[in-house]
């Protein structure tokens, strides 16, 4: 039987589209993760940004692989039931960590999180692979949007760089430039939000989040995880994360002893 919080037509919809909401799944941990929000943003990591780009406004705040320096984002994984809802919808009986991921939209800020598939950017392939994205404020226009059907494509897109718009690897034609899904009349599915409900999407679905242009904050914490068949892969230059000196190779599966399995049926 499905974890409570879900049913299997959650199961259902996430293998088909890629994508489905889960309603309160961080309900219980949503003051435990805006804490771990301020702490990231007292003292980031090495890999924070403020997406500062020529001509917006506003202050977009990303930062990610902090889960094991901030206490309350490990307490949150670990006492959430996260672990098991991604099991059933991923139909894997191994969940893995792979890694967190924080990002604040303060008020008026204009700047849309670019269309993108999370997969191209990481060293993980596989199609046992889950995000959650949970806001921490309640959200209407400022939501995640994701494309339906899209982690089925043949060819992943091109990953890009967010401020500079460039592309992140060399393209010799393995990838397919970013489309436009509102312009080329894609099924995008989004969703009202309340504090500690969570989209849960497939590495491959393409998704992006407009811009904040309400007077309130919108903080979300996300969470990548991984299941029985993800392994190791090359990609065509650094990924990011980077996870220097990690000494995998192609075709194994993530090393335990950094990405620690949370749940093994």
């Amino acid at each position: 039987m499905p974890h409570p919080l879900i049913t299997q037509d959650h199961i259902d919809q996430f293998q088909r589209d890629g994508v489905v909401l889960i309603r309160g799944l961080f309900a219980d941990q949503v003051e435990l993760l805006r804490d771990g929000v301020e702490a990231n943003m007292a003292e980031p990591g090495p890999y924070a940004s403020n997406n500062e780009k020529k001509g917006q406004t506003g202050r977009f705040f990303d930062d990610y692989c902090n889960w094991t320096r901030i206490p309350q984002f490990e307490k949150a994984i670990k006492h959430s039931p996260v672990a098991e809802v991604a099991a059933d919808l991923m139909q894997s009986k191994r969940v893995q960590m792979f890694h967190d991921h924080v990002l604040v939209k303060e008020p008026g800020t204009s700047m849309a999180t670019p269309w993108h598939q999370d997969g191209p950017y990481y060293f993980v392939e596989g199609q046992q692979t889950i995000s959650f994205w949970s806001p921490l404020d309640p959200v209407t226009d400022a939501s995640l949007r994701c494309v339906a059907g899209s982690h089925r494509w043949e060819k992943e897109v091109l990953p890009t760089r967010w401020v500079s718009e460039e592309g992140f690897f060399a393209d010799e034609g393995q990838y397919m430039p970013v489309p436009d899904p509102d312009a080329d009349g894609m099924t995008v599915k989004e969703w009202e939000m309340q504090p500690g409900d969570a989209v849960a999407f497939n590495y491959r679905t393409l998704h992006g989040a407009r811009a904040n242009t309400s007077n309130s904050r919108r903080r979300a914490f996300s969470l990548r995880l991984v299941g029985d068949d993800a392994r190791y892969i090359e990609r065509p230059g650094p990924t990011s994360p980077p996870y220097p000196g990690h000494e995998m190779t192609p075709g194994q599966i993530l090393r335990e002893d950094w990405f620690p399995v949370l749940l093994q049926r």
